[in-house]
C-alpha cells in the first residue's frame, strides 16, 4: 500500500501544478485587455506603449498635462475652467485672482490666456507701468544708457551710463587720460573707458615705462662691452678698436713702426759698439771721455725703451699733483705764518700801551705814606 501511495503523490503533483497554470492562463486572458497589451510567458499581463494599469486599461497622458485627461495614449483633454495646451490656463481666473493691477480690466481668451485694458497712464501685461518722465521724454539717455524714473512714478527721470560715459544724459565721454597714465614723457590716447599710450623711442609696455633693452641684440663687435642707454647704447670697446660698435680698428702709427726700427738698429750698433769699442776711460788730465763715448741719441732710445707711452703719462700726471700739494702746502704755512705774526705785533702794542698807563698813573698819584712837617 504504501509503494502505491509513492508512486501515485508525484503524479498527483503534477496535476495539480498543471491546473493551477491552467487556471492562471485563463484569468490572465480574461483580465487583460488584450487590445492593450498581452500575456507573457509567467501569464503576466504587459501593456503595449501609451497604455498603463494592472490589465492595460487606462491610458498615458501628455507629459505635462495639469488638468486634463486622455481617451488615446498622449492625449490632454482639458476639464470644465481649464483651457491650454497643457489645459494650465484658468478660465475663470479674472474672478478667483485678478491680475491687472492699477484698475485694471481682466480679458480672458479661449485659450484661457489674459489680457489687461489699462486705464492712463498706465500700461504693461498687467498695467504694472506708468509713462513717467522716461517714456514723455522719449528715454532720451545717450550711448546705451538706461532711463529710471520708478517704474514711471517719479517726478523725473535719472541715466545710468556704461562704463566709459558721464554726465546728466550721458552725453560725455570720461576722459581716461587725466590721470596721466602714461609715464616717460609718452602720448596718452583716450578711448571709450580704456586709453592707449604711445611710447617715445626705447620705451614699451601699457604704461610706457619698461626701457627696451638696446644691448639684447649684441651690438657690440669684438668683445666690445654694451651698456644700455634709453633709447640707445654705449659700447666700451678693447684696445685697438674703436666706433660707435666697436667695428673700425685704430690703425698703428708710422712713426711708432719707425721708432721700433730706429731703436732696434740702435740696439745692434750699441751691442756692435760695445764688443769692438773699449770701455769707457777718464783722462787724468782733462777729466774727459776718450773711449766707449755714448751719443745723446743713444740715451734718448734708451730712456724711449725704458718708459711706455702710459708710464711716461703716469709720471707726469703724479708728478704735477706732486707740485700742487707741496705749493699749496707752502701757500697754506706763510700765510699762517704771516697772520700769527700780525697778532703777535698787535697784542705787543696793546701791553705797551698798557704799561705806559700805568705808569703815568703811579708817577701822578701822591704817596700817601709821606707826611707834611709844619
Amino acid at each position: 500500500m504504501l509503494c502505491w501511495f509513492r508512486l501515485l503523490l508525484p503524479a498527483v503533483s503534477l496535476l495539480l501544478a498543471l491546473h493551477w497554470v491552467s487556471a492562471q492562463a485563463d484569468e490572465c486572458s480574461e483580465r487583460c485587455d488584450l487590445y492593450h497589451g498581452h500575456c507573457d510567458q509567467d501569464r503576466m499581463c504587459r501593456c503595449d506603449p501609451g497604455w498603463d494599469g494592472e490589465f492595460c486599461e487606462d491610458c498615458v497622458r501628455m507629459p505635462g498635462c495639469a488638468h486634463g485627461s486622455c481617451h488615446q495614449p498622449w492625449q490632454c483633454m482639458c476639464h470644465n475652467g481649464w483651457a491650454g495646451k497643457f489645459c494650465d490656463k484658468d478660465l475663470h481666473l479674472c474672478n478667483h485672482s485678478d491680475p491687472c493691477q492699477n484698475q485694471g480690466e481682466c480679458l480672458i481668451d479661449h485659450d484661457g490666456e489674459f489680457s489687461c485694458i489699462c486705464p492712463e497712464p498706465f500700461y504693461g501685461r498687467t498695467c504694472e507701468l506708468k509713462r513717467g518722465p522716461c517714456e514723455k521724454a522719449g528715454f532720451p539717455c545717450l550711448n546705451g544708457g538706461s532711463c529710471h524714473d520708478r517704474s514711471g512714478f517719479a517726478n523725473t527721470f535719472t541715466c545710468r551710463c556704461l562704463a566709459g560715459y558721464t554726465g546728466e544724459l550721458c552725453q560725455m565721454d570720461v576722459d581716461d587720460c587725466l590721470m596721466r597714465p602714461c609715464a616717460n614723457g609718452a602720448t596718452c590716447h583716450d578711448g571709450i573707458n580704456r586709453f592707449s599710450c604711445e611710447c617715445p623711442s626705447g620705451f614699451q609696455g601699457r604704461f610706457c615705462t619698461i626701457n627696451i633693452d638696446d644691448c639684447a641684440g649684441q651690438p657690440c663687435q669684438n668683445n666690445g662691452r654694451c651698456y644700455d642707454r634709453v633709447g640707445d647704447y654705449e659700447c666700451y670697446c678693447p684696445e685697438g678698436f674703436m666706433g660707435k660698435s666697436c667695428e673700425i680698428p685704430i690703425p698703428k702709427p708710422t712713426w711708432d713702426e719707425e721708432l721700433r726700427a730706429s731703436t732696434k738698429d740702435s740696439e745692434t750698433a750699441h751691442e756692435r759698439s760695445r764688443v769692438t769699442r773699449p770701455p769707457l776711460v777718464r783722462t787724468l788730465d782733462t777729466g774727459r771721455k776718450s773711449q766707449g763715448t755714448i751719443s745723446v741719441k743713444e740715451v734718448v732710445m734708451q730712456v724711449e725703451r725704458s718708459l711706455t707711452t702710459l708710464q711716461l703719462v703716469l709720471v707726469i700726471v703724479f708728478g704735477t699733483i706732486t707740485g700742487i700739494a707741496i705749493f699749496s702746502t707752502i701757500t697754506v704755512v706763510l700765510v699762517y705764518r704771516n697772520r700769527s705774526a700780525r697778532q703777535t705785533a698787535h697784542h705787543g702794542y696793546g701791553l705797551s700801551a698798557a704799561k705806559t698807563q700805568y705808569q703815568e698813573c703811579q708817577g701822578s698819584s701822591p704817596d700817601h705814606r709821606k707826611t707834611t712837617e709844619l
